[in-house]
């Protein structure tokens, strides 16, 4: 795993879009397609904002997976990740993508996982864009995380701490509006990315990412099993999500 630390979040999120442009230009160079994962969230901001106004990328020969999404709730609610993404990603692309699949949990979570299992790529995806929750989570894989399961996609129930941080950020009014469950990609199906680009902005992440890059690969911090994963990983912080970092890895 290698680790950017860059002095504020808008240089966070240009060096990591721009890092997953050129991963998506040479993948297109050398296969003419290419399958991605796109994560949401406010750490994903500036990196999506950079990502969507990158040069050289035909769009029409990218696929784009949904990482993750609440259950119960409408697309058109104000904290939807589906309508994050229609609105930060998709409609802000040059061109239209060759295909989008979000996630809809709103009625039949367990369906959907079936539908999107059906959907995913046999082998890997060429590039994956995510985060790390304030518990440590990646995706909705809140701890203690499943590190076993070959299944793409799980209906998964959201921990006190994972809800907060939704309100926190100012998704929803208080921790009772916050939904119970979410269909989430398993941390396995991430880890199966030829690249993985990981934006962590903020002090509120700065105890995660400590234990993620220098506490034991357990479940209970999620995002340590990135240190594990097959193929490159981009950690990219800012000097306050790195701060408390030892430096002694």
């Amino acid at each position: 795993m290698q680790i950017h630390v860059h002095p504020d979040p808008t240089a966070l999120g240009a060096a990591a879009g721009n890092e997953a442009a050129a991963v998506i230009r040479d993948t297109l160079a050398t296969q003419g397609a290419a399958t991605i994962v796109v994560a949401t969230g406010a750490s994903q901001f500036a990196t999506l904002a950079t990502l969507v106004a990158a040069p050289g990328i035909d769009w029409g020969c990218v696929t784009v997976f949904h990482l993750d999404e609440y259950a119960g709730l409408g697309a058109d609610h104000p904290a939807s990740f589906r309508r994050y993404l229609r609105e930060r990603f998709v409609d802000r692309l040059p061109t239209a993508p060759r295909a989008f699949h979000p996630i809809s949990a709103e009625t039949d979570p367990a369906a959907e996982c079936a539908r999107l299992a059906s959907l995913v790529p046999t082998g890997p995806f060429d590039l994956a864009l995510i985060g790390i929750g304030e518990n440590g989570h990646l995706a909705f894989n809140d701890p203690p995380a499943d590190f076993t399961t070959t299944a793409p996609y799980l209906v998964v129930t959201l921990d006190e701490a994972c809800r907060a941080q939704q309100v926190g950020e100012g998704w929803f009014p208080d921790l009772p509006s916050v939904p119970t469950h979410a269909v989430s990609m398993s941390v396995r199906r991430i880890l199966a990315s030829r690249r993985i680009v990981c934006s962590v902005p903020d002090s509120r992440k700065a105890a995660a990412v400590r234990d993620a890059v220098e506490g034991p690969v357990d479940p209970r911090c999620p995002a340590s099993i990135l240190r594990e994963a097959p193929h490159p990983v981009s950690l990219h912080l800012d000097t306050a999500a790195a701060q408390r970092l030892t430096g002694k890895t």
